[in-house]
């Protein structure tokens, strides 16, 4: 079966690919979220000679300023307005008392629906209706349905209903799609959602998914976590780090299709690390994307240059794309969003997220997890090798954590610690986890020179490096035998 398409692609991936003919749909939500833009948008989309789209309107304001309004969003044609999308206030159907008749709206609707044969007819607002017409409005909205529905149109009311409505309103009852809008407040930061109540006889992604209103019109970002990506199959080849001595350590390398985590404190060498693979993959003529969280694309490329890596150049190819965005701000979905479309438009088999610390921030309470798993595994399926950075908190010490215990996100982790001997601090590094796959266990020293990072060997002479105050292997013989 055919549907009727939304208009907004993200939205018809929502509803398993738009709205069935002949199918009733409510936009409900309270004021200024968003109801009446997305009702014109799906008219503007499915409006042709053929088939036009029928806006009526109740009690709302004139047409004048209802087009006046919608003039700014990319998706409005003037030219359309009398010709292929048209405009009805209901009002002119009112009895001398100010009543206005459902028996009156329902004929008028009908008729025109068998005479033009509309792709779409929208009635906005429904809720207007449903006052006006008391205890009797569901037998006459569930009339209005089933006799538009012969003609394939697709009915949709628009209403300001609170959640409570849907629970007990008539319209409710009888639509074959729900769809509520809301807006809400985090910290100081206002957001959008919309979430798909029902969709009847159709399955459809669930939950609440991030929009907001920019020039297009409605601009959806589909809830990570409902789009399931299938995990990765994985290919067989490795793709090397650019760091001299970890390729070795790693069996020849990372796994291609794999997810790395690189933990570590503060200045440890993680965003250096990340950068070395980006630039070995940019030597090997493999397109890559980096996800900054704290610096600037300025911050990063200057970075890569004080090590030698000629990032600005990867860039001006199309070979390199240098992705800052601020989650708190955008959103989750947003951040996930585009770099899916950076990778998908790239094709790009290296991919770094730095770091993940400021993901966390931006989630809400026990979705973090869940959103990371489908950003990696949709990365992946691009794909996509993937290295994420994550902060730890202890410099020196033995504990060691990942934030939430994302370790099963990861099928590869390489830990970067600090340590001192003989009153100098350096930088140790272990491969700590390689799924499927042999590695050294050894805990080595891991230098930052200014060609990059390097790893120079085992430390010898001394143990307990980990816990960042090591002791001569001798000293510690003799405390354990008590010589």
């Amino acid at each position: 079966m055919t549907k009727l398409p939304t208009g907004i692609a993200e939205l018809d991936l929502v509803l398993g690919g738009g709205f069935s003919p002949g199918s009733c749909v409510v936009l409900a939500g309270a004021p200024g979220t968003g109801k009446t833009i997305l009702a014109q948008q799906i008219c503007f989309a499915n409006a042709t000679a053929e088939h036009h789209a029928i806006y009526y309107t109740t009690l709302s304001e004139p047409h004048a300023k209802l087009t006046a309004h919608l003039e700014e969003f990319a998706f409005f044609d003037t030219a359309a307005i009398g010709e292929t999308v048209e405009f009805h206030h209901l009002a002119a159907l009112a009895e001398p008392s100010g009543d206005l008749p459902m028996t009156a709206v329902s004929t008028e609707v009908v008729r025109n629906a068998f005479e033009t044969r509309p792709s779409v007819i929208v009635i906005d607002s429904s809720k207007a209706l449903h006052e006006a017409e008391g205890p009797n409005f569901r037998r006459s909205v569930y009339e209005l349905a089933s006799r538009v529905a012969h003609t394939d149109a697709v009915l949709v009311l628009v209403g300001e209903y609170e959640e409570e409505d849907v629970r007990t309103a008539a319209e409710f009852a009888v639509a074959d799609a729900i769809i509520l809008l809301t807006n809400s407040s985090t910290g100081l930061v206002d957001r959008r959602w919309l979430r798909v109540a029902k969709l009847r006889g159709s399955d459809y992604l669930s939950g609440r998914h991030f929009f907001r209103i920019g020039q297009p019109g409605i601009e959806l970002y589909p809830r990570m976590e409902a789009t399931l990506p299938t995990s990765p199959t994985g290919a067989e080849r490795r793709l090397s780090s650019g760091i001299e001595g970890l390729d070795q350590m790693m069996t020849g390398g990372i796994p291609s299709e794999s997810a790395s985590i690189i933990a570590g404190p503060s200045g440890a060498g993680k965003t250096v690390f990340c950068l070395q693979f980006l630039n070995e993959g940019l030597r090997k003529g493999e397109n890559c994307v980096y996800a900054s969280f704290q610096e600037s694309e300025r911050q990063t490329l200057l970075k890569a240059k004080n090590f030698g890596w000629d990032f600005d150049k990867a860039i001006a190819e199309g070979k390199l794309s240098v992705v800052h965005v601020q989650p708190v701000e955008l959103g989750l979905d947003v951040v996930a969003a585009r770099l899916r479309r950076e990778v998908v438009t790239k094709k790009a088999t290296r991919v770094v997220i730095d770091s993940i610390s400021e993901l966390e921030h931006a989630a809400d309470s026990g979705r973090f997890a869940d959103y990371l798993w489908a950003l990696v595994g949709t990365l992946r399926k691009e794909g996509a090798t993937v290295v994420l950075t994550s902060e730890t908190a202890a410099f020196f010490g033995p504990a060691f954590e990942l934030a939430h215990g994302l370790s099963f996100i990861a099928d590869n982790i390489v830990l970067l610690r600090y340590t001192e001997i003989e009153s100098e601090i350096r930088r140790a590094l272990v491969v700590v986890k390689m799924r499927d796959s042999d590695h050294t266990k050894s805990l080595v020293e891991f230098e930052i020179t200014n060609k990059g990072a390097i790893v120079k060997g085992k430390f010898a002479g001394v143990s307990g490096v980990l816990s960042g105050t090591p002791t001569p292997s001798e000293q510690k013989f003799r405390e354990f035998f008590g010589r």
